[in-house]
């Protein structure tokens, strides 16, 4: 407001200067130098005026940008305010050993998907591979029995086998 009561100001200075400038240039031409040297003294006087009036304009116009700009700046900072309350409190529902255990127990579970797809894709490793072995040859080494080796010697010649004799054709036994 104060800015605006000002510019006014300055445009009736601006119009009662050029006045007074045309004035001085009449009574200049009437011969009268003294009232116009006294005009152009006063002219002078409130140029100064005007001067003056422009500075405080200018004066006015910057700390009106300032209390913007501190405007703006004290929502920053109440902003800062709130984002800083909302930490604290996520801070509070949430310590550092709850985050580290819920990290152990997704790096934990990750590692164990990724041994199941390991074992999925066929990619075992050759440690796997050796256990894998070492445990089916237990494994089959349990369920055999073997027979009992005979103590007797072999013989030598196997004898030949005897042909039977009066034995019946087969399909004759079944017809009958």
């Amino acid at each position: 407001q104060q800015r605006d009561k000002l510019k006014q100001y300055q445009k009736r200075i601006s119009l009662h200067l050029e006045k007074e400038r045309a004035l001085a240039r009449q009574l200049l031409k009437e011969g009268k130098k003294e009232k116009a040297m006294l005009l152009l003294k006063k002219k002078r006087y409130q140029e100064q005026l005007l001067d003056k009036t422009e500075n405080q304009i200018s004066n006015l116009e910057r700390m009106v940008q300032d209390i913007e700009f501190t405007q703006i700046e004290m929502k920053v900072i109440e902003g800062l305010k709130i984002g800083n309350e909302c930490l604290n409190k996520m801070h509070q529902v949430m310590s550092i050993e709850e985050v580290e255990r819920i990290i152990g127990e997704t790096q934990d579970a990750v590692e164990y998907q990724r041994q199941i797809d390991e074992i999925l894709a066929g990619s075992l490793t050759e440690e796997d591979e050796d256990a894998i072995l070492e445990e089916l040859n237990a494994i089959t080494q349990e369920q055999i029995e073997l027979p009992e080796v005979p103590s007797e010697p072999l013989p030598e010649e196997i004898p030949e086998a005897s042909p039977v004799k009066n034995r019946p054709k087969p399909e004759l036994v079944a017809a009958s």
